[in-house]
């Protein structure tokens, strides 16, 4: 299968000692830099420690760290080791991250509390380790949207494979490489942990311990950024950030959109701010099922589409009992792709349903056109179902978020006696001091919704967002009795 992810690191070690290829913007704006001699160096003491506190091959090692130079020393280290890095979320509540460890069940768990311990492997002599490849890539924790905790382990050995790593855009055109990537989500959700792929294939990295919109944007003109990954809560912070316009993104061959239905306001934006020709928009999930996507240009020919199949991703929309539904009529989103390797899940939360030929769905609901091309609507677990019709969210949001007095704006269904749910809007003002009032905000709705999809209800608060910018809707729910 060629070289391992641990060989790969050598490689690139004795090819290109001097280059500076990973750079780290920690909390207070300082910056470090590393070479990959360094990092080989780095993560082959770092796995010789782990060694000796019991971690080996097929082990699992649990990283609860932010951002940092230590989180990717201690992922070489695993793979140095044919460990399994599992990066955990470090922004849980103690409850929480306590049950989720439970399931990781990790050999060695590193969290804030071993930086300085991970400090003192620094030095030393460069220890000898044993030739071995982790037979589960990595794995990435998710609630889903059961709310159960689950972590989906890759079947894909921790070879380097290219694929993984080529750039998106080149489905387009060609991409010079290597690239500058800004890293914005934190390592523990996929688009921040598949940066590493692109570094091993010869990329740059420039890792935000904390994503910032404002620091975001320095980093691009500092260190001229070539692409970057975020979801629209990220786009739209960068955005709205005062003098956008006059800033130098110049360098931006192409970013990625994904995690989330972008607002058609916000992608005609993007395609005012860089051209539509350098933004990509995806669809897909960390059990890696497939993946859709489509460039800006091809948006605005299909405004609200999330693309069609790549790499050999095949696309099937079904009804409740299992039968393909006609282009416009919406469904359960069913992917196949013979281009991934599969995924295992540790935890109970519940495995996908697939189909006898083996199509699986993560719970999304869309359509297609004739022309193929898929519209992302909702997850089904967020569907409101009032009075009987029913309203995605996604819509409502969308509609809600172009309001210059809302920030950030999260749409759930609540239950009623007379509709059995009810749309409620939580809006977080974009001035805490002079928010909208919940009439004019339902007035707003109405001049952009059917009536039926209008808020009945508003909340305003601040919206308790992840690192990665999203949402635990059934967490927001339950504390409103839903």
């Amino acid at each position: 299968m060629g070289e391992s992810n641990a060989q790969r690191i050598r490689v690139l070690a004795d090819a290109c000692a001097g280059e500076a290829v990973l750079r780290h913007v920690a909390l207070d704006g300082a910056e470090q830099a590393f070479t990959w001699r360094e990092l080989d160096d780095r993560s082959s003491r770092l796995a010789g420690a782990l060694a000796a506190r019991g971690l080996g091959a097929g082990d699992r090692l649990g990283i609860g760290l932010r951002n940092s130079p230590e989180f990717v020393f201690a992922v070489f280290a695993a793979w140095k080791l044919g460990a399994v890095p599992v990066p955990v979320r470090w922004d849980l509540p103690e409850w929480e991250l306590a049950r989720l460890r439970e399931v990781v069940a990790a050999r060695v768990h590193l969290s804030a509390d071993d930086l300085a311990w991970i400090d003192t492997t620094a030095d030393g002599p460069v220890p000898d380790l044993p030739d071995v490849v982790s037979p589960h890539g990595h794995g990435i924790c998710s609630s889903g949207s059961t709310g159960l905790p689950k972590v989906i382990l890759s079947d894909r050995p921790a070879f380097h494979d290219p694929v993984f790593s080529t750039p998106l855009m080149q489905m387009w055109r060609p991409v010079a490489r290597p690239q500058t990537i800004l890293v914005l989500a934190p390592m523990y959700h996929a688009n921040g942990f598949t940066t590493l792929f692109g570094l091993l294939a010869g990329d740059r990295l420039v890792l935000s311990a904390k994503f910032d919109a404002a620091r975001a944007v320095d980093a691009i003109e500092r260190h001229r950024v070539t692409t970057f990954t975020a979801t629209p809560t990220m786009l739209q912070r960068i955005a709205d950030l005062p003098g956008i316009d006059a800033r130098d993104l110049s360098s931006l061959d192409w970013i990625l959109q994904g995690a989330a239905p972008m607002p058609p306001s916000l992608a005609r934006r993007w395609c005012a701010l860089i051209g539509p020709e350098r933004l990509a928009m995806a669809y897909g999930m960390t059990e890696a099922l497939g993946i859709t996507a489509l460039r800006g240009d091809e948006w605005l020919a299909r405004p609200g589409s999330v693309g069609r199949g790549l790499r050999g991703t095949e696309i099937r929309i079904l009804d409740d009992k299992g039968d393909d539904l006609p282009p416009g009529r919406p469904g359960d989103i069913y992917l196949r792709s013979a281009s991934y390797h599969g995924y295992t899940y540790l935890g109970d939360a519940p495995r996908l349903p697939t189909t006898p030929d083996g199509f699986q769905t993560a719970g999304d609901l869309g359509h297609l056109d004739a022309d193929g091309y898929l519209y992302l609507l909702d997850r089904r677990a967020d569907l409101v179902i009032t009075g009987g019709a029913n309203v995605y969210p996604a819509e409502v949001e969308s509609a809600l978020i172009d309001h210059p007095a809302i920030a950030d704006v999260v749409v759930l269904g609540l239950p009623d006696q007379e509709w059995g749910q009810r749309v409620h809007a939580v809006v977080e003002p974009a001035d805490p001091a002079s928010p909208p009032s919940a009439d004019e905000v339902i007035a707003y709705a109405k001049s952009r919704l059917a009536a039926y999809k209008v808020p009945k209800t508003v909340e305003f608060t601040e919206i308790p967002r992840s690192a990665a910018t999203k949402v635990n809707r059934g967490a927001m729910r339950a504390a409103r009795g839903g």
